[in-house]
């Protein structure tokens, strides 16, 4: 069987490897792959940066948002053959602490969680994986193979989530977003700011292509520098890691306003900010800054709703290239207008 292979801790091993048959041991339901897309955390894998594989296994099986076809599942598991799923990524440790035993293994305490395609557990970048039915999230078949964005928009519908929490410990009634970064993070987390009726800027350094088409598709305003913001944002989706954009950022908020730390820089920076001044406007302001990782079950259902009520053309506009299996390692590299890329695994 085909899949998307790297050695854990080796730079530049990504590979179209020959591995068995998925153990029964990860699930009763087995899927035939459709597709997964490529982030961020596959480039780092590939990297060698972090990553493991199963206990004794010389290479890792990547892939961790997915897309796959029923093939098998058993009776009483809610799902049938031909239904479409996607796989939740994180498991719960076994000890288990207080967070993953109540079902937020995005909280883990303790950091035993394993990750399909990330840490210790193989993922769903082979033509057949295996999922237990806890860990499977129905598709609707009107999404078809946009359901390779579920994974994704898990991550902003937490973000959200979070966003919406911090918030509600004071009067929170947020018209102005900040977006920054137009990514596939980012563009999905000013979608669900559109949905919920907010005024979005979203800033990125590109001027032109389909990034801001698609923030304009959305009716919100694209901006390619801080300078061109006219409004005081109250809540900013952060979704590129960068150390200087991050501080001023936060450096924006009103009076109890929420930042939402997503992203993380893809290597290592130093940046000197006057770090005292920012804890006094953050403090006078009870403004917040909080960081956000993973997603737990439910988020994988609230990214389903988010993405039904999108406008499938603006979706399909979001993946700007396919890649088969078969030159898997092609899609990490990036192109000019390269938005979500996706890894077919049929071909």
């Amino acid at each position: 069987m085909r899949a998307m292979t790297v050695t854990p801790g080796k730079s530049d091993s990504a590979t179209v490897g020959d591995v068995p048959e998925p153990p029964v041991v990860d699930g009763s339901i087995l899927v035939e792959g459709l597709l997964t897309g490529i982030c961020g955390t596959d480039l780092e894998l590939v990297s060698g940066a972090f990553g493991s594989g199963r206990p004794g296994a010389d290479h890792l099986v990547i892939g961790h948002e997915s897309l796959g076809r029923v093939l098998e599942a058993p009776a009483g598991s809610g799902f049938a053959p031909g239904d479409l799923v996607a796989g939740v990524v994180r498991r719960p440790d076994p000890v288990p602490c207080p967070a993953c035993a109540r079902g937020e293994w995005d909280f883990c305490r303790n950091g035993q969680y394993t990750e399909r395609g990330i840490k210790e557990m193989d993922g769903y970048g082979a033509e057949r994986w295996r999922v237990d039915p806890y860990f499977a999230v129905p598709v609707p078949a009107a999404l078809g193979e946009l359901g390779v964005l579920v994974e994704p928009a898990s991550i902003l519908t937490k973000a959200w989530e979070q966003v919406d929490q911090v918030g509600a410990r004071s009067w929170f009634a947020p018209q102005h977003v900040l977006v920054t970064g137009a990514g596939p993070i980012g563009l999905l987390a000013a979608l669900i700011a559109r949905q919920r009726g907010y005024d979005v800027h979203v800033l990125d350094r590109v001027e032109d292509g389909p990034k801001p088409e698609l923030v304009r598709a959305l009716g919100g305003t694209y901006i390619t520098d801080l300078g061109q913001l006219d409004v005081v944002p109250d809540v900013v989706i952060e979704a590129t890691g960068a150390g200087q954009l991050v501080f001023d950022c936060a450096s924006l908020l009103p009076p109890a306003g929420v930042m939402c730390l997503a992203g993380i820089h893809p290597g290592p920076a130093t940046v000197d900010v006057q770090l005292d001044a920012l804890v006094r406007q953050l403090v006078v302001r009870n403004a917040a800054l909080v960081g956000t990782v993973n997603a737990g079950k439910r988020h994988y259902a609230d990214a389903v709703d988010v993405l039904l009520a999108a406008d499938r053309v603006w979706l399909e506009r979001l993946i700007t290239r396919t890649v088969p299996l078969s030159e898997w390692p092609d899609a990490l590299v990036r192109e000019p207008e390269d938005i979500k890329v996706v890894v077919d695994l049929r071909a």
